[in-house]
């Protein structure tokens, strides 16, 4: 009997542990769970998305950078794509307005600034109140380049970049530096050998791989999810900029040393020279960027940039190479309207085209068109009382950013290559006598005009 009431009891209550069980369930299904649902959904429909890690260190690092009056603005190419596709939002948008984070929560290892340093006054004090607000910041400094051929100034170092991390998100700040062709250069970013490589991941970053040149742009602030930042007025072209930013910088130890070896022509009639000189390229640049026409530095000014960092005085003209792609029909109405007549025109748009255009005080302004084949590029010389032909061969190249007599210009990025291309092994030696028809080594005739074309393709004013 006792057996018997054992068994009873025993199933009475594992019955009366089923059923206890089966009503928590059902009780946790149609109540609390409900109930919570109700609560996040509310919470969600009115602050999606600002509790994102990359959220919480943008807006600290505005309040950081707002509190310490760092002159800041916003490049994240990501961001700043975002903003531009959805622009009438933004404009719409006033603080504290939104109810979703749709542009700093997007998953991303870092966002980037720009910080103009020439405006910022105080840069002391900084990292500490930034690793007291939960920071942890990395300055990459490196020695100025502009002041490499100085002795008593070469080892100067500047800030180059800030990167700081807060958990797992990090603010790269590039630090943009005003440069005298009222230009904004920013450094490579170059890890010295006691920085920790696992930092952040380095490699993801979109500045820095190598120095870099912008247009000084404009700026607005605007409301992104709820937080004034400051932004390009014309983000597209700031975007635009960006994979064409490289810059190459003049070699300025170099031409010290070339300076040292050929001493440098301070005469009255050489300084007038680079005057003039200087003149026509800043008037022929600021008439190409009218035309929207890309252009670099060719031949002897390419030469004179390259090796010692200045116009070569016995030259005699300015040197512009113009992709034949880039050609614009009225490239020579705007040079004529600009003050410089057409001097001569020789070949055509198809072959060789050449313009030539007089600048003040009988400085000439060569642009020659250059054309591209399978595996190198070439421009072409015309010889007027004979109608022969010229080609000059180049390996391919690709054009970057370079400072030169107080301007931003382009100049090929395999520079050696090109300038050996033109001007061979012995490219450092000047040589006051050329001969453009047989001098380059990289000249080679190709043919004669037809008598019948020499109207069209040999024009001389």
């Amino acid at each position: 009997m006792s057996r018997i009431n054992k068994n009873v009891i025993l199933a009475l209550l594992t019955l009366t542990s089923s059923a206890f069980l089966l009503f928590q369930l059902y009780y946790y299904k149609h109540y609390l769970s409900a109930k919570n649902g109700a609560g996040l959904s509310k919470s969600k429909g009115s602050r999606i998305g600002f509790d994102s890690t990359q959220w919480r260190a943008v807006k600290k690092f505005i309040a950081l950078t707002s509190r310490q009056n760092v002159p800041v603005f916003l490049i994240d190419p990501l961001i700043l794509e975002l903003i531009n596709k959805n622009s009438e939002q933004v404009k719409n948008t006033s603080s504290g307005t939104t109810s979703d984070c749709k542009f700093f929560c997007v998953p991303r290892d870092f966002t980037a600034f720009a910080l103009q340093y020439h405006l910022w006054k105080n840069e002391e004090g900084w990292f500490r109140i930034a690793e007291n607000m939960g920071f942890q910041c990395l300055k990459i400094q490196s020695k100025d380049p502009r002041l490499d051929g100085i002795d008593s100034l070469s080892g100067t170092e500047i800030p180059l970049h800030y990167i700081c991390r807060l958990a797992t998100h990090a603010i790269h700040l590039v630090v943009f530096h005003e440069r005298s062709g009222n230009y904004l250069w920013h450094g490579h970013l170059r890890l010295k050998g006691h920085i920790d490589r696992k930092f952040v991941p380095f490699r993801k970053l979109r500045f820095g791989r190598y120095p870099g040149a912008f247009d000084r742009p404009d700026l607005q602030q605007v409301t992104i999810d709820g937080l004034e930042v400051h932004i390009p007025k014309d983000p597209i072209h700031f975007l635009e900029e960006i994979p064409h930013s490289r810059f190459i910088e003049c070699r300025y130890k170099d031409a010290r040393a070339f300076f040292q070896q050929y001493l440098d022509d301070n005469t009255v009639e050489a300084m007038a020279f680079r005057k003039s000189a200087k003149e026509l390229l800043q008037l022929a640049a600021k008439t190409l960027k009218k035309l929207g026409v890309r252009f670099w530095l060719s031949s002897g000014t390419c030469l004179g940039w390259y090796r010692q960092c200045n116009i070569i005085p016995y030259s005699k003209d300015v040197d512009l190479g113009i992709f034949i792609q880039d050609y614009k029909s009225d490239i020579i109405i705007a040079f004529q309207d600009a003050g410089l007549p057409l001097k001569h025109k020789f070949g055509k748009v198809e072959d060789s085209l050449e313009l030539s255009f007089q600048g003040k005080d009988n400085v000439k302004l060569d642009i020659f068109f250059f054309y591209e084949e399978t595996d190198h590029m070439w421009n072409g010389g015309t010889q007027a009382k004979t109608g022969k032909k010229f080609k000059y061969l180049f390996p391919k190249f690709t054009l970057c950013w370079t400072e030169f007599v107080d301007m931003k210009v382009h100049v090929p990025c395999e520079t050696i290559e090109y300038i050996e291309a033109n001007y061979g092994k012995t490219w450092k030696i000047p040589v006051k006598t050329w001969d453009w028809k047989h001098s380059p080594p990289n000249v080679q005739p190709n043919g004669i005009w037809p008598i019948s074309e020499w109207d069209e393709v040999i024009q001389l004013y």
